[in-house]
């Protein structure tokens, strides 16, 4: 409660950066206000029964670990407005299954998706390759995990996501 809090008090907000969730309130699914232009570190970290979450249009940086550890997160939609997705962002997130990431991302932080277990298909809109923190970004992923990247950028992400190289699939995306 008070002049930070969200208007559902659920998240503690200051100038548009959400930088704590009600982890006690045992919310399965949770849409983010659109207020929040940051989702800040570790905001959303340990969330055990999160299984989805709506991040608004009004986001464009998604924190460090900032939903590190959500366990049984399943769903998550990251739109047209992020550029970033912070280290170890989505870390230890071991029931999703697939992510997309949207043309605007142009920076994908360390181990963002490391150990999410159940991760099998990654789909990364921009034509131009985001650059990776580092290799372990899609490690201890789901065995046979693809990364599906645009027809005419398989080269580009061959050569700028080399440790991926195998895993690298062309797609035709409709947007």
């Amino acid at each position: 409660y008070g002049k930070f809090a969200s208007a559902d008090n659920r998240c503690l907000i200051v100038d548009g950066v959400l930088n704590s969730f009600a982890i006690g309130c045992g919310l399965t699914t949770y849409s983010i206000p659109n207020s929040v232009t940051t989702i800040g570190v570790r905001a959303f970290e340990h969330c055990s029964a999160l299984t989805s979450v709506t991040i608004p249009d009004s986001v464009t940086t998604i924190g460090g670990a900032a939903f590190g550890s959500c366990g049984a997160l399943t769903s998550v939609t990251i739109p047209d407005s992020v550029t970033t997705i912070g280290s170890s962002a989505f870390q230890d997130c071991s029931a999703l299954t697939n992510v997309t990431i949207p043309n605007s991302v142009t920076t994908i932080g360390e181990r963002a998706f490391y150990s999410c277990s159940a991760l099998r298909e990654v789909y990364c809109k921009p034509t131009t390759p985001p650059s990776l923190g580092n290799s372990d970004v899609f490690y201890y992923n789901a065995s046979g995990r693809r990364i599906y990247v645009p027809t005419a950028s398989v080269d580009a992400y061959k050569t700028n996501w080399s440790r991926y190289d195998s895993a690298i699939y062309p797609y035709t995306f409709t947007e």
